[in-house]
């Protein structure tokens, strides 16, 4: 991509006289990755600070400052709009799923990077744009003989032929890099950074839960919450994307390193020697694991207890009480957040978090670690 046309984008872009003579035109002629690198330029400089508002703004609704023309505003307004039947299409298909499902929180970041500056999806395309995350197979139930279909979840290589396709012209490594990162704004890290403060690695013997542990097995509550995040803790729980709590099978490792090839893919070597065969989540997973758990049967049951499949600053958008860390009450059970990851505070100035690939979840002081702001967590009761 040429580093003069894109700043050649973001000064006409930037100029009122520019956008008034040029227009839509610009959506036409450049591919959606200039488009998407000019707009990220003009908001403020490419930054990572101005590029994640940007992400929030699109996934979120939040505010962008003044500076941005009302042009942008409108293309982001459109990307909701495409957000909206995207993830109708997504719920569709996952309710025909057995076992793995399509990550809703992937397939728009994929959107975002490969059509930003479209027009808003209609419904219809929609499902066509998801259809390429997935096949259909057609089983059979042994006691009736009756034959149903199931949506089976592709490769990312085998989604980016497809989507090749859909489009017309061939999905480039940039916009699948700039995919990942977008993913990344919005769910975390998958791992490979460092940490250099005071943390508690987890225990070594993995602890089944039980519905005796918890205070109100029949409630999904603050203090249960608390207390799912410190068992995950003392078992020893790993980190690896796109998990809430299973147990990491080799089949279920294989299937996440083909769901995200960079993200788990990269560090597939380091999760076999340290997480196959026990407990993974990432940061919002842990919270979400004992939101959909079954406490009857101990089964975590995706989707379920009315619980959404947000990432971390979902959750935090999400969220009908929150403030900033320096308000926060003494309550066990509250969620902690900054920009792209989530904890869970369990009292005394502590914090449970899936920390990352590299850690996988670790008990750390509340203060120190950056949380910029606490929230009751959407469907937990807190007293």
């Amino acid at each position: 991509m040429s580093t003069q046309l894109v700043r050649l984008a973001a000064a006409v872009l930037s100029s009122e006289k520019g956008r008034k003579t040029v227009g839509w035109v610009l959506a036409a002629i450049l591919s959606p990755v200039i488009l998407l690198t000019a707009f990220l330029c003009c908001v403020g400089s490419g930054t990572a600070e101005h590029n994640s508002a940007v992400v929030s703004a699109a996934f979120y609704g939040t505010e962008l400052s003044a500076s941005v023309p009302e042009e942008y505003r409108m293309q982001l307004t459109q990307m909701r709009g495409s957000f909206s039947h995207l993830d109708a299409a997504v719920a569709e298909v996952n309710q025909k799923a057995e076992g793995n499902r399509l990550d809703p929180i992937q397939v728009k970041a994929v959107f975002f990077a490969l059509c930003f500056g479209a027009d808003t999806l209609s419904q219809t395309d929609a499902e066509a744009f998801v259809a390429c995350f997935c096949e259909t197979e057609t089983r059979g139930r042994e006691e009736t003989g009756e034959t149903y279909e199931v949506a089976v979840p592709l490769p990312m290589e085998e989604v980016y032929a497809q989507l090749s396709v859909w489009r017309g012209r061939a999905v480039t490594a940039e916009e699948r890099s700039n995919a990942v990162k977008i993913y990344s704004m919005v769910m975390g890290s998958a791992g490979g950074g460092t940490y250099n403060g005071a943390y508690e690695p987890g225990g070594n013997a993995p602890m089944e839960l039980e519905a005796s542990l918890f205070t109100d097995p029949a409630t999904k509550n603050s203090a249960d919450l608390a207390i799912y995040a410190a068992n995950a803790w003392n078992s020893g729980w790993g980190y690896v994307w796109g998990t809430f709590g299973q147990v990491l099978t080799p089949e279920l490792l294989q299937y996440k390193i083909s769901q995200y090839p960079e993200g788990v893919g990269d560090e597939a070597n380091f999760i076999r020697s340290h997480w196959l065969n026990r407990r993974t989540t990432d940061c919002v997973g842990l919270i979400k694991g004992y939101g959909w758990l079954n406490t009857e049967t101990m089964e975590i049951q995706y989707g379920s207890n009315g619980m959404p499949d947000v990432g971390a600053d979902g959750m935090y958008y999400n969220a009908g009480r929150k403030g900033s860390i320096e308000t926060m009450p003494d309550t066990p059970g509250l969620a902690v957040w900054k920009s792209g990851h989530i904890g869970v505070y369990i009292g005394s100035g502590e914090v449970i978090e899936a920390m990352d690939t590299r850690y996988g979840v670790v008990k750390t002081k509340l203060q120190g670690r950056g949380w910029s702001h606490w929230l009751e967590v959407p469907g937990i009761k807190y007293d």
